[in-house]
């Protein structure tokens, strides 16, 4: 069957897309690979290595005997990932990129142009698991953690749905990232010894405060104590984020008696009144237990009627946390955690578990609820 099967790989030029071509041959499937372009060179000041990607993908696929073909996705791509990205750090919010170019590009327009071309699969180089059960003669497609936590990337992949889950696979969730190193260089691919890509291609080494100035015009604002003083004036929210050790402000300088070395953080942000508002870690305002979620989503495609009672972790990697949820409409809902979290960042994602699957999960609204 699989011999009938029909794959295109989204190769990226790295040792996990090279190792998952190289699986789906050793499985039988038809195998073709796929070079996606979504951004160009940014100049001097941009580290984007579009090119030398596509050659290291050229490589692994004439290595495997395979065609590759090369798309362009940079409209698509500037459109629903980085106007959205900037759009949300003009509001004074925390975007996550990651998790926007999966949703709408690597599972939208790419598995969509894999369908038109007649591909029964996308297949990604992703550390997930896809699972499958039977229920009233339905098919049920689970997402399941990778084998290796470390690098179990759910996370980023919470917006996947049913329709997508049944047309993609994921080979590397069963193996850990030792293992695919070790396959990699036991079939002597191009890639086995390239390094890890990190960051944003568009951003590549540049601070983000300097990257975010060049499209977000400065904003000047107080610098306000939680407790009420004003210490100082901000560049712009857009700069900032919660939990971020607030640094140009020694705490001697709001009172005499704090040692010097006793840090700051970002516990707050006032939109209405453009102030930033920080405080010392134990601040109350850096922890939440009550938090309002929106544009929620569920794997399953079914919105839960009940509350229910999950795991969370609002960060990548970050250790599970209990929790329940209360849906409050379609899109919106309440996650009320167990106990108190540290430095929940509007327009970043909670993102709901089980022990072992991916239930989905939604954006942290700027309107969280305290307790």
């Amino acid at each position: 069957m699989k011999k009938r099967k029909k794959v295109l790989v989204a190769m990226s030029g790295g040792v996990d897309s090279s190792v998952t071509a190289a699986l789906l041959i050793d499985q039988g499937y038809q195998v073709t690979a796929a070079y996606m372009k979504q951004w160009d060179d940014v100049g001097t000041d941009g580290v984007c290595t579009w090119k030398k990607d596509r050659r290291d993908a050229l490589r692994v696929a004439a290595h495997l005997d395979i065609d590759l073909l090369t798309f362009d996705y940079q409209k698509e791509y500037k459109k629903h990932v980085f106007n959205y990205m900037i759009k949300e750090y003009k509001k004074g919010r925390t975007p996550n990129p990651d998790i926007l170019c999966n949703q709408f590009v690597k599972f939208g327009f790419w598995l969509q142009k894999a369908k038109e071309l007649g591909y029964d699969y996308l297949a990604t180089g992703h550390y997930a698991s896809i699972t499958s059960s039977k229920k009233k003669n339905k098919t049920i497609y689970n997402l399941a953690q990778a084998k290796d936590k470390n690098k179990d990337q759910t996370y980023f992949l919470h917006k996947l749905n049913q329709d997508r889950l049944s047309n993609l696979l994921f080979p590397l969730g069963t193996l850990t990232k030792k293992q695919v190193r070790a396959i990699a260089k036991k079939k002597k691919l191009p890639t086995a010894n390239r390094k890890e890509s990190m960051g944003i291609c568009f951003i590549g080494e540049m601070p983000m405060k300097q990257f975010l100035s060049t499209y977000i015009t400065q904003q000047k604002g107080n610098i306000i104590l939680s407790t009420g003083e004003i210490i100082g004036t901000h560049d712009g929210l857009a700069y900032y984020t919660i939990g971020q050790r607030h640094v140009g402000i020694a705490s001697s300088q709001i009172n005499k008696k704090i040692e010097d070395n006793k840090p700051l953080f970002v516990v707050g942000k006032n939109i209405k009144t453009n102030d930033l508002i920080i405080g010392f870690e134990d601040d109350t305002q850096l922890y939440k237990k009550e938090i309002l979620l929106e544009d929620m989503h569920w794997v399953s495609d079914v919105i839960p009627e009940e509350p229910i009672k999950c795991l969370v972790r609002f960060r990548h990697r970050q250790d599970f946390q209990k929790a329940e949820i209360h849906m409050k409409s379609k899109t919106k809902a309440l996650l009320i955690c167990t106990q108190k979290q540290k430095a929940i960042t509007p327009g970043q994602f909670a993102v709901l578990y089980t022990k072992t699957e991916c239930l989905g999960g939604g954006i942290i609204s700027s309107k969280n609820y305290s307790s």
